[in-house]
């Protein structure tokens, strides 16, 4: 496991670099910009150091970029974190039904209705719950992450915790409000993942239900219920865990058409103000935030998938 490891991280710096390498060749398509006076190479190294002390830049405003990520980065992360929570919940159990009932009718019917709600653009998605659940029945916000008649002090980025830290007298109205406010961009955003995770759980359950064990199993009397609980999921889950920390990787891309959908105050709205303002300092430290957030999920992921599933690390020692 120590030798996977420094393996993977070996990846995950020369990945790093090449990420950084990105960022600086973006500060230097301004042309009016002071990396443009300089050597590539001699920029690129005062930039490095400049990103391991933490400094991306300064705004137009002359503030440090670096406060601005930091308040709209927590925003982007709530909305990946309840989405991808839904997404397991709600895949895991259907992908393992449709592997158990594989070739059944259940199996078609759950198949049919990932690979649907996979081929629905997320906008159109979007569109469609806004016209139903807040214009026709009224029950949710359109946009936004909280009403501008509750006042939430910033502490740590996250509005749900912020509610709960908050010593204001109307906390729990708020508190609601709050979580009214994240159902339909969790749903838009859970939507794709959701059928991915089907998917892969269908695969891997159908693959060890062809199992001998499995069979030896059913032949002990066990109920399917206590087959699955004590062999399938536990043989199942281990090989997907690297796949789902790639999903939720995949997410973060989402979030930045959700976000501007639902008005969400996170980091993909304020990367694509970038974009279209020009402003190549905030444009790199979106790219360098997001890129180094999604490479530390995905070797989160591997290390976690390798600590539970010996097989892939044998695999890898078998690459050489």
């Amino acid at each position: 496991m120590f030798i996977y490891t420094i393996r993977r991280l070996n990846l995950f710096l020369i990945t790093m670099v090449i990420l950084t390498l990105i960022g600086f060749s973006i500060l230097r398509l301004d042309q009016t910009s002071l990396w443009n006076s300089q050597p590539f190479w001699t920029g690129w190294f005062i930039y490095l150091d400049n990103l391991l002390s933490g400094n991306l830049g300064l705004s137009q405003s002359g503030e440090p970029v670096l406060f601005e990520v930091l308040g709209v980065f927590p925003a982007t992360l709530e909305l990946c974190f309840f989405a991808f929570t839904l997404s397991l919940i709600a895949g895991i159990p259907l992908g393992t039904l449709a592997g158990v009932k594989r070739g059944r009718l259940i199996d078609t019917a759950i198949s049919s209705i990932a690979l649907l709600g996979y081929s629905i653009p997320l906008f159109w998605l979007a569109v469609l719950l806004i016209m139903l659940f807040s214009q026709q029945l009224g029950w949710l916000p359109v946009a936004g992450r909280y009403s501008l008649l509750y006042e939430i002090d910033h502490v740590t980025g996250v509005a749900l915790f912020d509610v709960m830290l908050s010593d204001k007298p109307y906390r729990s109205e708020a508190l609601i409000d709050v979580i009214r406010h994240l159902v339909l961009p969790t749903l838009v955003l859970a939507m794709a993942p959701t059928t991915e995770v089907i998917r892969l759980t269908r695969a891997s359950v159908a693959e060890v239900m062809n199992q001998n064990f499995i069979k030896v199993a059913q032949t002990k009397g066990l109920s399917m219920f206590e087959i699955i609980l004590r062999h399938v999921l536990k043989n199942a889950i281990p090989p997907i865990i690297p796949k789902l920390g790639m999903q939720f990787s995949t997410m973060m891309t989402f979030a930045m058409l959700t976000e501007s959908i639902f008005n969400w105050p996170g980091i993909g709205r304020w990367l694509l103000n970038a974009i279209a303002e020009q402003n190549y300092v905030a444009i790199q430290a979106g790219v360098i935030t997001v890129g180094s957030f999604i490479l530390i999920a995905n070797i989160l992921s591997d290390l976690a998938g390798a600590a539970v599933n010996p097989l892939v690390r044998k695999e890898w020692y078998a690459i050489k």
